[in-house]
């Protein structure tokens, strides 16, 4: 297996996804630039990953322009075809903004950029991201202005209904008693998938807590998901 990053003008999180990928989970990873055409040498079974940031400076809206980069024609077949992807933080506006997964991604109620950290816990176990950590309670950076997840009423009951829910904030119990919802999220959401279960966007950053040096190792616990190894950290 290997994983694909995503290069857009304005990441700034693609160095540090690659770096936990690679050092604090010995994965092969391949940087990809915005403009290329290709996922040539990518298999259903391997995983592109769209990192955070503020592609294009977010000068339309958040994802907007990234969605319509030659790099992500790509990303779209490859997801269609089975292919895993999973988008964190800017990463998950893009894919809201290029259909892979339902609703969008607002701005805080509070209106300013918030970096702080954040709990999750995950509410359905039936995707690779999630299978191991029922039970959970995970601290995980979250980094954004931008990233209060809202879909019409339909939309948000359909993904209720079809478990599509990855992780809810919570508070440091697993709980959901007081203000620990960092954006207004409805339903407290902090990821989703798609239907398929291959395409998976959270706004919290796990590549930012992938070792003890950074006092966080629990984003490891997420991102091992998505290789199939135990999710115990190192």
């Amino acid at each position: 297996m290997k994983f694909g990053v995503v290069i857009f003008p304005g990441s700034n999180c693609d160095r540090d996804m690659i770096d936990a990928l690679r050092h604090d989970m010995g994965q092969e990873v391949l940087p990809l630039w915005h403009k290329d055409q290709s996922l040539r040498g990518f298999e259903k079974n391997d995983c592109i990953v769209l990192p955070g940031g503020f592609s294009y400076g977010d000068y339309l809206r958040c994802g907007a322009i990234a969605r319509f980069s030659p790099m992500m024609k790509a990303v779209i077949n490859f997801a269609e075809k089975g292919g895993k992807v999973l988008g964190i933080c800017n990463g998950f506006q893009v894919l809201c903004e290029a259909g892979l997964l339902p609703g969008v991604l607002l701005e805080k109620q509070s209106r300013r950029f918030v970096c702080e950290n954040a709990f999750l816990k995950a509410e359905t176990p039936n995707t690779i991201l999630t299978k191991d950590l029922s039970g959970k309670t995970l601290k995980t950076p979250v980094a954004h202005g931008e990233g209060r997840f809202y879909a019409n009423p339909e939309v948000l009951a359909k993904i209720e209904a079809n478990k599509q829910v990855l992780f809810r904030y919570c508070d440091e119990t697993g709980g959901e008693e007081g203000d620990f919802n960092p954006n207004g999220s409805l339903n407290n959401i902090a990821g989703i998938c798609n239907e398929k279960r291959n395409v998976f966007g959270m706004m919290p950053h796990p590549e930012r807590a992938t070792n003890e040096a950074l006092g966080n190792s629990d984003g490891l616990l997420i991102l091992r998901g998505l290789t199939g190894q135990v999710a115990e950290p190192v």
